[in-house]
């Protein structure tokens, strides 16, 4: 489970994961991921939302939740220190199972990386 010290709960913070990092999305989920600082040797955040409008029922709005935070609590590893992660959960992500997610979760979070990289180069 993802730790209360990793958990985005301020929404200062999820509002500068969503503004000024990078997007990477498919059907079942979104990525948005913004990078720390240098010199920012504070933990990973990661923070989960799934719209009220992309899935109607709150029961499945928070398996949805569960599942992905599940998942990105073993890839807190993989994350830079000071990082910023919102992971939005779409309707897809219902009825996928957990090693779609995963995968899913993995292409996007290294994406996202890629697309950053490529920022800085230019």
């Amino acid at each position: 489970m993802l730790g209360a010290a990793h958990r985005l709960a301020r929404g200062e913070d999820f509002t500068t994961a969503i503004r000024r990092g990078t997007r990477c999305g498919n059907r079942r989920l979104v990525v948005h991921y913004h990078a720390g600082g240098r010199g920012d040797d504070s933990p990973a955040l990661v923070g989960v939302v799934v719209p009220k409008k992309q899935v109607p029922l709150a029961t499945r709005r928070n398996r949805i939740k569960r599942r992905v935070r599940a998942l990105m609590a073993q890839r807190l590893g993989s994350l830079e220190p000071g990082a910023r992660v919102v992971v939005r959960g779409l309707a897809g992500a219902d009825g996928a199972d957990s090693s779609t997610l995963g995968r899913d979760l993995d292409r996007l979070l290294s994406r996202c990386r890629e697309h950053r990289a490529e920022g800085r180069r230019r």
